[in-house]
């Protein structure tokens, strides 16, 4: 059994690769680290005690600032945690004589506008970042890239597109929108929804889809290479909305709301796990309607209990 350490544990995919089944894992030669406590990336000191300690073989590194409005608020703690945290991951890898695999997650983000006609964004199409989080994403990648160049560590780079799935926060939209669904079932809100541009088209993979791309990479996969995670199919926004109020049983008004309108918005995107998948033959296996069915279960159990 090789043994996984997950940076960023507490987050949403790293609760999920927390939730997966031990016999899954197990049938993947992987034994998962259990958490000891949060481990500041921004502390050189403590990243390296901390690869001490669980002299992991394979490392997904997941641990990031994430939410894009925070970047624009704060630049430059999102720079220092995604980039300089990534610097002090690698610099204490090499310390500790590092000599598995480190799964960098990247985003699908970094691709920023990408014209119709280039859709679907492949791989080899140029990194143009719009926002604070993505540059800081290139940035990491980049010094990734070098380090699995120059300092002989073993490093794959993962992109993946808007990933969805029970226990999201409900600062991403899908997770937002269905909170708000259930709340309305509930009775706890009048039926209607302040909506944002619903007619964006996004590539959406279930989580745990995602979560078994990032094991498929630990195996496979070419050191120093990027591969796009993603579904291939692109869905509106308002389309996964109207099928939510669909598997509730409930009517709701949309109602448009000038505050959730963002400047320049990408009209739409799709990505291609082609090449991922003659890599690791992966393959999403969950459905769009099971994703959406497990987000409203989450949140009805959530809200009830809460």
């Amino acid at each position: 059994m090789r043994r996984l350490l997950t940076l960023g544990s507490s987050g949403f995919v790293g609760r999920t690769i927390a939730g997966m089944p031990e016999g899954e894992l197990n049938r993947l030669g992987l034994e998962l680290i259990p958490p000891v406590g949060h481990v500041e990336l921004t502390d050189p000191t403590a990243i390296l005690a901390h690869f001490r300690e669980t002299r992991p073989d394979c490392i997904i590194h997941l641990a990031a600032q994430t939410f894009v409005p925070e970047s624009f608020r704060h630049p430059e703690d999102t720079f220092r945690i995604n980039f300089f945290g990534t610097l002090n991951v690698l610099k204490g890898l090499r310390d500790v004589g590092f000599a598995g695999r480190l799964v960098y997650v990247s985003s699908g983000d970094v691709y920023g506008a990408v014209r119709p006609e280039q859709l679907p964004v492949t791989e080899m199409a140029h990194a143009r970042p719009r926002n604070p989080y993505a540059v800081s994403k290139v940035a990491a990648e980049a010094l990734c890239y070098q380090w699995s160049q120059t300092e002989g560590i073993d490093i794959v780079i993962a992109r993946p597109f808007n990933h969805i799935g029970p226990g999201q926060s409900e600062r991403f939209v899908v997770s937002d929108f269905a909170r708000q669904i259930v709340e309305i079932k509930l009775g706890r809100r009048m039926p209607q929804l302040a909506v944002g541009d619903i007619d964006v088209t996004r590539d959406f993979t279930d989580v745990r889809d995602v979560v078994r791309a990032y094991f498929a990479l630990c195996d496979s996969g070419v050191s120093g290479e990027t591969y796009n995670i993603c579904s291939g199919v692109e869905w509106s926004v308002r389309s996964l909305i109207v099928r939510m109020l669909e598997l509730t049983g409930i009517a709701a008004r949309l109602v448009p709301d000038s505050a959730r309108m963002r400047k320049q918005e990408q009209r739409r995107m799709v990505g291609s796990s082609a090449k991922l998948h003659g890599a690791t033959g992966w393959a999403p296996e969950c459905s769009i309607e099971t994703s959406l069915r497990d987000i409203l279960n989450y949140w009805e159990l959530d809200l009830k209990n809460g």
